[in-house]
């Protein structure tokens, strides 16, 4: 049984992965596909910030250049990653630890204060409050290493969850929420499509599909279990725009264009199934 017609699962990939998916998702509306109108929208790491942009029914072409840091600009503790992306890399043989050390590791990097991460994602965002449309967005518990959901009936606040979300150990902090500490969504699984469960049409946006072997997605896929499916990753033309470097900040407008550029295509594909909720790709 379908409890949503359509749901949009938009996945992690830094800050130029965000620039990408925002400039997809308004050459889409542009072009009569609006990604907003989904009745669930899942939201991992920098996807979080596109789906609050898109469930509060915001103006996409705002993202076309990088905001300007609010506040206390972003402290990365270079030796803190490093080690938080060995333990990650090396995650296979026991995920369930590799998830624990990398709280550990977020838990004693020095990235600057919580609220200032906060103060970033709501002015990145532009909505300090929980759309009334359906929007999911995920988060690791940095003690437990568990997966965690947030939602407008969480307590927490739209940017502070965002906040979570995008708590990338060694470059932000981890986020309070009801006394525990959590750290990025995408630690987990880059788009965490399963949580679209009961979704008739499910699109993907996944712009580091290229970093990560297909059959991660596809299990998440196969989770969800939606009649039509839809997976949006970078063409060659796309990946060339970002670069080497996903946190890579001048590669912003670049990749925003391509992505722009990139939704005449995605259009073609999407427009006969976006429109109904049904059909096939």
């Amino acid at each position: 049984m379908h409890t949503h017609d359509r749901a949009l699962a938009l996945g992690a990939g830094g800050p130029v992965g965000a620039a990408w998916t925002a400039g997809l998702a308004c050459g889409l509306r542009l072009g009569g596909v609006d990604l907003g109108e989904a009745d669930l929208i899942v939201g991992t790491s920098t996807g979080a910030i596109i789906g609050a942009v898109l469930a509060s029914g915001q103006d996409l072409g705002r993202l076309a250049t990088p905001a300007r840091p609010a506040g206390t600009p972003p402290r990365v503790d270079g030796r803190r990653l490093g080690e938080a992306l060995a333990v990650l890399a090396d995650a296979a043989s026991d995920p369930a630890e590799a998830w624990r050390r990398a709280g550990r590791i977020a838990l004693a990097a020095e990235t600057g204060p919580e609220q200032a991460h906060v103060a970033r994602m709501k002015a990145l965002t532009g909505a300090d409050r929980w759309p009334d449309r359906k929007l999911l967005i995920t988060a690791t518990d940095a003690g437990t290493g568990r997966p965690e959901v947030f939602d407008r009936h969480s307590g927490a606040p739209l940017p502070t969850a965002v906040a979570a979300s995008t708590a990338f150990p060694g470059i932000y902090p981890p986020i309070t929420v009801n006394g525990r500490r959590y750290m990025d969504g995408s630690l987990r699984s880059a788009t965490n499509a399963r949580l679209a469960a009961g979704a008739r049409t499910l699109v993907v946006i996944d712009p580091q599909a290229h970093l990560f072997p297909r059959e991660l997605l596809h299990q998440e896929l196969a989770a969800a279990g939606a009649h039509t499916v839809v997976t949006i990753e970078p063409d060659p033309a796309s990946l060339r725009a970002f670069g080497p470097n996903l946190n890579d900040r001048t590669a912003w407008e670049p990749a925003y264009r391509a992505g722009l550029r990139q939704a005449a295509d995605t259009g073609e594909r999407l427009r006969p199934v976006w429109g109904s909720g049904s059909g096939g790709a």
